[in-house]
């Protein structure tokens, strides 16, 4: 069976460690991280621009005090954990790193994931804190350190998830997504990594959307392709390393205000296509996050989703059970061409190379402007009436039923402040100090700095104070934006 991943994250570090145990208790066996914006974005939560937004939708972490709290009492050894963090994934992957060694486990016995694909974040989440070639660099620096030292933790979770949200198709979905894969293959392959040490511990992650056949096919055209691309074009030997292992989440893009218990029934589908699709880990998105973060409520249901699929549905009694169907073969090889189209064009941007390709299309905003294409191009299908919403555009119900939404409490900003202070006070500054100019001059002379944020993170300096060091080495990025 897949693993039942639903992803949490809000307010303080105790107050999402209760959510995990929640879950746990009813039916999940992995653990998903959603961070803050300030989090997301390498600021502390004392920082100007973090106020209103500290825990507000995700969890806040500002020191390796925090992560403790996160994991409290839970056997970091024995559940599957997944951090879903970018740009500060070096920060927060070290946080991690540490609490596991403190807690005396074994790097060797940890089993997770960094999601850690810092190129989408400029034309999907959009939280970025450096900008496309440094960000590159700190997303290898991982690899090369993980591979050495982390043998059983998959090291980026390549992500078409945000594209999609963003309002991409399914073919760019898939075709931004392998291109961003094979940008990271040539990037660790040019620190000399052999590539069957580091190949297999690769993973994606994708969206889900509402049509069952055209989501499948997508799934299935992704497992080919990576497999052909790390055979023909990287050469890899391992069968290991030409297996897509992903995970997927249904889209909240998909979800409505109008009706939202119609968003059960989304989520449903959206998840059978996910799993006749050959997802490894699976969230189904809570049926009220159109509104807000969902409910304990909303996240039982959708884990019993999850279980109704699995034990008694029957659709795990045999693999790709909608390969030979002729229509399904024939959408995929269709998904498959389109794909290729969009990576060859790519390629073209970078003189041959898939990484040079992707840095150019993310400056030049040609991703963006694509992605915006399609997005405004199925919008007008909604307001058209031609892409029927149930609900939203048609079948439109009279039934206002009110829900118990989750609710934030914005005390929990000022807890996190204070236990930031907390933090501050009781630390040696000297360390800190100490720690930082040695991590900046590792970044001034293009190091792994994971042994320097290692050090960091254990000295008690702050996530905020460790990306604005970054910042003073690499700059700050601004998004030139597209039009």
């Amino acid at each position: 069976l897949w693993t039942r991943r639903q992803i949490a994250g809000f307010g303080t570090a105790q107050a999402t460690n209760q959510r995990y145990r929640f879950l746990l208790e009813h039916g999940q066996n992995g653990i998903s991280t959603d961070f803050d914006h300030p989090t997301l974005t390498g600021y502390d939560s004392d920082h100007e621009l973090a106020e209103g937004e500290v825990g507000r939708l995700g969890v806040a972490i500002d020191s390796v005090r925090d992560m403790d709290d996160l994991f409290l009492d839970i056997p970091l050894d024995q559940v599957s954990v997944s951090l879903t963090i970018n740009h500060p994934a070096i920060v927060l992957m070290s946080m991690f790193l540490s609490v596991a060694r403190d807690r005396n486990v074994p790097w060797d016995s940890l089993r997770g994931t960094v999601q850690n694909d810092s190129l989408k974040e400029f034309h999907g989440q959009k939280t970025f804190a450096l900008g496309p070639a440094p960000s590159l660099k700190l997303t290898t620096d991982i690899v090369e350190f993980c591979t050495k030292r982390v043998p059983n933790w998959y090291t980026i979770s390549i992500s078409g998830y945000h594209i999609r949200e963003s309002g991409s198709d399914a073919v760019q979905e898939l075709a931004f997504t392998i291109a961003q894969g094979m940008a990271y293959v040539e990037s660790a392959l040019e620190r000399d990594l052999p590539v069957d040490s580091f190949a297999p511990r690769l993973s994606f992650f994708f969206g889900c959307h509402n049509d069952l056949f055209e989501e499948v096919a997508k799934f299935r055209a992704a497992r080919r392709m990576w497999a052909r691309i790390l055979k023909d074009r990287y050469r890899a030997e391992k069968p290991e390393s030409m297996r897509l292992r992903f995970h997927t989440q249904t889209l909240g893009s998909t979800l409505m205000r109008q009706d939202p218990q119609n968003n059960i029934a989304r989520g449903t589908l959206q998840a059978l296509a996910a799993v006749l699709g050959g997802t490894q880990s699976l969230h189904v998105s809570g049926f009220d996050e159109a509104f807000d973060i969902p409910s304990e409520e909303a996240m039982r249901m959708s884990l019993a989703t999850q279980l109704i699929l699995a034990h008694e549905s029957g659709v795990t009694n045999t693999v790709d059970p909608l390969g030979g169907s002729i229509f399904v073969e024939s959408m995929t090889n269709d998904m498959e061409e389109a794909a290729w189209e969009y990576i060859n064009k790519i390629e073209e941007l970078g003189a041959g190379s898939v990484k040079q390709g992707m840095l150019q299309a993310i400056e030049t905003g040609y991703i963006e402007r694509e992605i915006a294409r399609s997005a405004y191009e199925y919008q007008l299908k909604i307001e058209s009436g031609d892409q029927v919403v149930v609900g939203l555009n048609q079948y439109q119900s009279e039934n206002n039923q009110k829900l118990e939404l989750f609710q934030f409490d914005p005390e929990e900003e000022d807890w996190q402040m204070a236990r930031l202070a907390e933090t501050r006070s009781k630390r040696s500054d000297a360390d800190v100090k100490s720690a930082l100019s040695s991590l900046k001059q590792t970044a001034t002379d293009e190091r792994n700095l994971m042994p320097a944020v290692l050090d960091s993170v254990s000295s008690h300096a702050t996530e905020g104070e460790i990306l604005d060091t970054l910042r003073d080495v690499y700059g700050e990025y601004t998004d030139p934006g597209v039009f």
